[in-house]
C-alpha cells in the first residue's frame, strides 16, 4: 500500500473511531501561546485546538503595489492517548485559503516563490492548501531523559527550519508571510514526511525523508511523490522561555519552473516570556538557500516581536533584510532587499467565545538604486485586518 494511503487510512481510522476531527500540529512548536488552545477530553483521548483567521484589506504603494481584500487563516488540533507504553497522537492542519485568497495570490511587495498558473509569482505570496498536515505520531519515554519519537505524515513538516510564520508566537500579529519564507521555513507543508527524533535532557536530535517538491497550483488537492529529499535538525530548550534550532536539508526539485536542487541551511532562536497581563515574544532567525543549478547562494534574516501587554494591546515589529533573484525577469541578479514593519492590535469583546481583536500593520522598504525604477522611490504596504481565534 502508498505509504500516503496507508497513513491516511490510520489517520482516518483514529478520528472515525472516536467520532471526532479536530486539527493541530502533532510537532513540537516551542514559542506558540499554549494558553490559547482549546482542550478536553474524551474517554482515553485527549484533545487540543487552536486556529486563528486574519480578514483585511491590502493597500500597496509604488509602480507594483496591489490591492486586495483577502483572509488567511488555519486551525489545528490533535486528538492522543496513552498507547504501548509511548504517547499516541494523530494531527491535523486545515486552511480555506484556496477560497479566502483569490487569483493564487495576496499582494506582497518583494515577495518571490512558487507559481500561479504556469508563471513564477513575484511581488505575490501564495495561498496554503487546504490540507497543511495529516499526520501520525508516536513517541515513547526510553529512560528518565531520553524520548524516541517517530512522525509519519502524507502531508507535514519535516525536520528543517523554525516553526513557520503563521504559528510563530512572535508573528502572532502578523497576517502576512515573511519574505525569507522560502529560504527559512516554507517547508512546513512538504508530503510523504516520515521523521524519527530523540530528545534527551535540554537537546533533541531529528532526521527526516520527503519529497522536496513544493505544493502545485491546485491547492483543493494533496501532492506527493517519492521519498526524494532529506532534513536534519538540532534543537536546544537552554531555558523555560528559550528554544533554539539548527538544520539543513536538501530539497530535490523544490520549484516547478527552475532547474537543480536546493541546499537549505537554517538556525534560529526564540525567546517568550509571560508576565501577570501579558507576553513578550521573539525570534531571530536565519535561512539560507544554495542553489545547485546556477550555484548562487540566497540568505534571508528575520528579527520579530510582540509584546502583549494590557490583557488586550499587542504592539508588533518585523525587520528582515532577504536576498532575491527572481525580481526582474530573465536577469538572475541578487538583489538585497530589507523589510520593515509595525504594527498594532487591540482585542475587542466582538464574538462570544472568540479571541477577536482589529488591528493594522504598516511595512516600507528598502532596495537597491537598481529597482527604483521597477518598484518607485519609496514603495509600503498597509494591511488592516481582523482578528479571529480561539480564547
Amino acid at each position: 500500500m502508498r505509504f500516503q494511503t496507508a497513513v491516511l487510512f490510520l489517520w482516518g481510522g483514529v478520528c472515525l473511531a472516536q467520532g471526532q476531527m479536530h486539527d493541530m500540529s502533532a510537532m513540537d512548536m516551542p514559542d506558540m501561546d499554549m494558553a490559547k488552545m482549546d482542550r478536553w477530553t474524551l474517554g482515553k483521548w485527549r484533545f487540543s485546538v487552536h486556529g486563528a483567521a486574519f480578514i483585511g484589506d491590502i493597500q500597496e504603494t509604488g509602480h507594483r503595489g496591489g490591492a486586495k481584500a483577502a483572509s488567511v487563516n488555519w486551525a489545528m488540533g490533535v486528538a492522543e492517548r496513552d498507547w504501548g507504553g509511548g504517547t499516541l497522537s494523530v494531527s491535523s492542519m486545515l486552511s480555506l485559503e484556496p477560497a479566502t485568497v483569490t487569483g493564487e495570490r495576496y499582494p506582497e511587495l518583494f515577495q518571490t516563490g512558487e507559481t500561479a498558473y504556469g508563471k513564477a509569482l513575484v511581488d505575490g505570496q501564495h495561498p496554503h492548501n487546504l490540507f497543511m498536515e495529516l499526520a501520525v505520531t508516536y513517541s515513547r519515554k526510553l529512560g528518565e531523559k531520553t524520548t524516541a519519537t517517530v512522525y509519519l505524515a502524507p502531508v507535514g513538516a519535516p525536520a528543517l527550519g523554525p516553526v513557520a510564520f503563521p504559528h510563530r508566537e512572535s508573528a502572532s500579529e502578523l497576517p502576512q508571510a515573511t519574505l525569507g519564507h522560502h529560504l527559512e521555513d516554507s517547508t512546513h507543508v512538504s508530503y510523504d514526511v516520515a521523521t524519527v527524533g530523540l530528545t534527551r535532557g535540554m537537546f533533541g536530535v531529528e532526521a527526516s525523508g520527503f519529497h522536496g517538491a513544493e505544493p502545485g497550483e491546485n491547492r483543493w488537492a494533496m501532492g506527493g511523490g517519492a521519498m526524494d529529499s532529506w532534513a536534519a535538525r538540532v534543537s536546544a530548550r537552554p531555558g523555560k522561555h528559550w528554544s533554539a534550532q539548527v538544520s539543513a536539508g536538501r530539497l530535490a526539485h523544490p520549484e516547478a519552473l527552475e532547474p537543480g536542487d536546493i541546499v537549505r541551511s537554517t538556525a534560529s532562536v526564540s525567546y517568550n516570556l509571560p508576565f501577570a497581563d501579558g507576553n513578550w515574544a521573539s525570534s531571530l532567525i536565519w535561512g539560507r538557500n544554495h542553489e545547485t543549478a546556477t550555484g548562487r547562494n540566497l540568505n534571508g534574516l528575520t528579527a520579530e516581536s510582540v509584546v502583549k501587554f494590557g490583557k488586550s494591546n499587542y504592539f508588533t515589529g518585523r525587520v528582515e533584510a532577504v536576498d532575491k533573484d527572481e525580481l526582474l525577469p530573465s536577469v538572475g541578479t541578487i538583489y538585497r532587499i530589507g523589510a520593515y514593519t509595525a504594527g498594532y492590535t487591540r482585542d475587542l469583546p466582538l464574538v462570544p467565545m472568540l479571541r477577536t481583536g482589529l488591528g493594522a500593520n504598516f511595512t516600507v522598504y528598502s532596495m537597491p538604486p537598481a529597482l527604483r525604477t521597477t518598484y518607485g522611490e519609496r514603495p509600503a504596504a498597509f494591511w488592516v485586518f481582523l482578528r479571529v481565534g480561539l480564547k
